[in-house]
């Protein structure tokens, strides 16, 4: 399918010079140590910028990207642990619901369910809220952490991102898979889930295409790892695929990725946001996030949603 002309949007907005933006996207995924960010940041205070200034920016804020509060009374969120034998032996997760007046009676209503992936540091605060918001489009979400045998997210997005290194990658994917057929599975779902993730989340999402074929009705990852040229065979869900247009690798793997889905008859679509960076979904970290790339991939997402896994 040829990818759908872009509206002209303006590029990210950023204070800083995007090598900055380069810097902290290679140190959270685990190009560096701590101290050798920190020291590589000093080189752009520049301009009246201090060190600690740049860093601060650099580093994500969660208060001040919250769209949906967790004590939010339209939402009923619980943490819950579901069985993965073939992983790590459980997963945790947040799982969410809108609440609505039938809650309230014997009988729910049935809802599609997502399950919402984080980035390479587990659960953190933002990726609940990305659940919340789901709530808030009348899906049940639930966002596991693949954290989860060490202890969970540990509240800092460096240690989670160690952490993470030292999960078995086999079984933690597993764990994920164990993840969605919980939630297909789940008495007030209607049967139809779809996936979607971040960064390693949204190579997971590709994932649970391929693993769980006509079980999973859509899935839309975000700058997330492709598929072998085999297992896409496999992916039977329609395909959502966001990248921004300065995160080369994630653009270029787009075209063949596209033709691949073609080639199998799977429906599909793929975007690539001018001026978006890598992580450009993420409000917590606002020298990547571009509000317009950003309320643009939601708004479509959510559309394939309602589409290929409602009803």
């Amino acid at each position: 399918m040829t990818m759908p002309k872009e509206p002209t949007m303006e590029p990210t907005k950023t204070k800083l010079p995007s090598e900055a933006i380069e810097l902290y996207n290679e140190f959270i995924h685990g190009g560096m140590s701590r101290r050798t960010f920190m020291t590589r940041a000093q080189k752009f205070a520049v301009g009246g910028l201090a060190a600690s200034a740049i860093i601060e920016a650099l580093m994500p804020n969660y208060a001040a990207g919250q769209q949906v509060s967790k004590t939010d009374d339209r939402i009923k969120a619980s943490y819950v642990t579901v069985p993965s034998p073939n992983g790590t032996g459980s997963i945790k997760g947040y799982f969410v619901r809108p609440v609505s007046a039938d809650t309230r009676s014997e009988t729910v209503t049935k809802l599609p369910g997502v399950i919402v992936v984080h980035e390479n540091r587990g659960l953190n605060p933002h990726i609940e809220d990305i659940a919340r918001r789901f709530a808030l489009a009348n899906f049940m979400a639930f966002a596991p952490d693949g954290l989860t045998s060490l202890g969970g997210f540990p509240g800092d997005d460096y240690k989670g991102g160690q952490m993470f290194n030292k999960i078995d990658r086999t079984k933690m994917a597993e764990d994920m898979v164990s993840a969605a057929v919980w939630l297909k599975a789940r008495p007030d779902c209607t049967g139809k889930i779809a996936a979607t993730g971040f960064c390693y989340g949204g190579g997971v999402a590709n994932m649970l295409a391929v693993r769980l074929g006509g079980d999973l009705s859509a899935a839309a990852p975000f700058y997330g790892g492709v598929p072998s040229a085999e297992d896409i065979k496999k992916i039977k869900a329609a395909i959502l695929v966001h990248h921004g247009e300065l995160d080369a690798r994630g653009a270029e793997s787009w075209p063949p990725y596209d033709a691949a889905l073609k080639a199998v008859g799977v429906p599909h679509e793929g975007y690539i946001y001018p001026g978006a960076v890598h992580g450009f979904n993420c409000d917590a970290t606002p020298e990547r996030y571009n509000k317009a790339a950003a309320d643009l991939a939601w708004q479509r997402t959510i559309d394939w949603f309602n589409k290929y896994a409602r009803g």
